[in-house]
C-alpha cells in the first residue's frame, strides 16, 4: 500500500497494526473469507457498519469504509434526533453538515471468522473525520484515551465480565405489513424455562441444547467463555467471561451480544439483553463488571494489598474504590442507559440503590472480593445494565477511579449491612441520572463536555417520546375510574 491511503496519510496505525492487516490480507488472498464485515460501535454499543467482498475489503483496510453521520445522531428507536442539515450537522461540529461521510478505519487485530456465517470475517473499526481526526463522537476512542492515562501510573486495565440476558422460543417475529414502524413490533416469545430454580442441574441440563449452541459458537470466535449458567428467572441465563485488559474486555462484550443474538435468531430463539422484559414473573438482568489494576513492571495485581495492612485493598485500590463511590452517580447513566434499566431498582433486591462499597456483599453497589496473597483481588461494580455501552461504562469506571488515585479519596467504612447503612442515593430514573453526569464536572473534564450534552440530548430524546406515549398502567389506572 502507498503512502496516499487514508490509514498512512495520518498515520492511524502503530507498526504491529500493519503487520497485522497484511497477515489479514494474506488470509483474503488466499480464499478463507467471501465477505468481510466493517463493524462500528456506535453511540449505543450497537454494531453498525458495512460488508464487503474479499477483494473490495483487501484495499478497505487501508482506506477506510465511509458511513454517513446521520447515524450519529440516532436514538434507540434509530430516528434522527438531532437537524443534521443545519451548520455543523446539528452537533455544532464542522464537518458533519448535511449527512456527511465520517470514515470507519479497521483495527486488523480485531478480525475474526464469525463461525455461524460461512466464510465470512469481521473486524472493529474505529471511527475519524475526513481530516483524520478521531470522531468526537466515537466512543471506543474515549476508553482508549481512558486507558492510555494509565501508562503514567504504569498500570494496565484488566477487566471480567458477568452477563445476565434472556432467550426464548421465537414464536412470531412479527412480520406482518403493519407491523414495521420506529420501532417495529416486538417478537411473540415462549419460555425455554419456568425460572426460579437457580443454578439447578435439571434446568441447565433441559435448555443443554441451546447452552451447547452457544458454548461452541463463542468459543469458536475466541471470547474467554469460563461458564454458563441457569439464572434464577424464567428463560434467563448467565454467561461469566475471563479476565482481559484494556479495551479488550469492551469489545468483547460488544461482539458478545451481537453475536448471541445472530446465533439465537439462526435457530428459531429471540435472545434479548433489555434489562427487564414485560414477561410474568420475569427476573431482572445486571452486567456485574469485575475490574483490577495490574502493574507493567512485574505483572502483579495492583490491587492485592499486603497482609500487614489490614485492608482489602492496596492503598491504589483503596483510592481507586473510592473514585467508584465518589462518582457512582454522575456515571449512573453510563452503567444504565435505558428507561427500563431501572426498573430493576428494588428493595432489598441485589440490585444496589446506593453509593457504598462493602467486602463480599451482594447487596453493595461495589462488592470488593479477594484480599492478601489472592492475586485476583478486585472490586466488582453491580450497578450496570446489560444495555450498557461498554465502552462508556468502563471509561467512567477509569476516569473515577484514576480521580480516586490522583486525589487519593478515601471511600469509607465497608457497609456490611447495605440497606440500612445511610449513603448518597443512586438516581431513580434515566431523567435523574442524566442530571447528575451534567453535574460530575470530572466525568465532563474526561468524556468532553460537548460529548455529554451530546449523549445527554440522544437519551433525552429518548425520555421525550417515553412520556408521549400512554401506558398500560394509566389505561388501566384511569380508564375506568374517571
Amino acid at each position: 500500500m502507498t503512502s496516499h491511503t487514508f490509514v498512512d496519510r495520518f498515520g492511524l496505525w502503530s507498526e504491529d497494526q500493519h503487520a497485522q492487516a497484511r497477515e489479514l490480507v494474506r488470509r483474503i488472498d488466499g480464499g478463507e473469507v467471501d465477505l468481510v464485515r466493517f463493524a462500528w460501535p456506535d453511540q449505543h454499543g450497537i454494531l453498525r457498519g458495512k460488508t464487503l467482498v474479499a477483494t473490495e475489503a483487501r484495499s478497505a483496510l487501508w482506506e477506510g469504509v465511509n458511513l454517513t453521520s446521520t447515524l450519529l445522531a440516532k436514538d434507540t428507536s434509530h430516528k434522527t434526533v438531532f437537524p443534521v442539515f443545519t451548520q455543523g450537522g446539528g452537533f455544532a461540529i464542522e464537518g458533519l453538515q448535511g449527512g456527511a461521510d465520517f470514515t470507519i478505519v479497521a483495527d486488523p487485530a480485531t478480525f475474526k471468522v464469525l463461525p455461524w456465517s460461512p466464510r465470512t470475517g469481521w473486524v472493529m473499526c474505529d471511527a475519524y473525520m475526513a481530516d483524520g481526526k478521531p470522531c468526537p463522537f466515537a466512543t471506543r476512542q474515549i476508553l482508549q484515551r481512558a486507558v492510555h492515562q494509565l501508562d503514567e501510573l504504569g498500570l494496565d486495565f484488566v477487566a471480567g465480565l458477568e452477563v445476565e440476558f434472556h432467550v426464548f422460543k421465537l414464536d412470531d417475529a412479527r412480520m406482518g405489513l403493519a407491523d414495521s414502524g420506529q420501532p417495529g413490533e416486538p417478537p411473540r416469545v415462549s419460555l425455554l424455562s419456568h425460572g426460579h430454580q437457580y443454578l439447578t442441574e435439571l434446568r441447565y441440563d433441559r435448555v443443554d441444547t441451546l447452552m451447547e449452541l452457544l458454548r461452541s459458537q463463542l468459543v469458536a470466535l475466541g471470547l474467554p467463555l469460563r461458564s454458563l449458567e441457569i439464572e434464577f428467572g424464567p428463560s434467563q441465563f448467565e454467561l461469566t467471561f475471563g479476565p482481559t485488559a484494556g479495551v479488550t474486555p469492551a469489545d468483547t462484550m460488544v461482539l458478545l451480544r451481537s453475536a448471541i443474538k445472530q446465533i439465537c435468531q439462526r435457530h428459531g430463539l429471540h435472545a434479548t439483553f433489555m434489562c427487564r422484559p414485560k414477561i410474568p414473573n420475569v427476573m431482572s438482568s445486571g452486567w456485574h463488571l469485575h475490574q483490577s489494576l495490574r502493574r507493567r513492571s512485574d505483572g502483579v495485581n495492583a490491587f492485592m494489598p499486603e497482609a500487614s495492612s489490614g485492608q482489602p485493598l492496596s492503598e491504589t485500590g483503596m483510592h481507586y474504590l473510592g473514585g467508584l463511590k465518589a462518582h457512582a452517580c454522575g456515571a449512573a447513566a453510563l452503567a444504565s442507559p435505558t428507561i427500563n434499566g431501572y426498573r430493576r431498582y428494588r428493595p432489598f433486591s441485589l440490585a444496589p440503590d446506593r453509593a457504598i462499597w462493602a467486602k463480599d456483599n451482594r447487596g453493595a453497589m461495589l462488592r470488593v472480593l479477594g484480599g492478601a496473597g489472592q492475586a485476583a483481588t478486585r472490586i466488582e461494580n453491580r450497578v450496570g445494565e446489560p444495555t450498557a455501552n461498554p465502552y462508556l461504562y468502563l471509561a467512567s469506571q477509569l476516569f473515577s477511579g484514576l480521580d480516586g488515585i490522583r486525589n487519593r479519596i478515601d471511600p469509607g467504612p465497608s457497609a456490611d449491612a447495605p440497606y440500612e447503612t445511610p449513603a448518597e442515593q443512586l438516581p431513580r430514573s434515566l431523567s435523574d441520572a442524566l442530571a447528575c453526569l451534567r453535574q460530575d464536572e470530572m466525568l465532563n473534564a474526561q468524556m468532553g463536555k460537548p460529548f455529554v450534552d451530546y449523549l445527554c440530548h440522544i437519551k433525552e430524546a429518548e425520555i421525550a417520546r417515553f412520556n408521549l406515549e400512554v401506558s398500560e398502567w394509566e389505561h388501566r389506572e384511569y380508564f375506568d375510574m374517571f
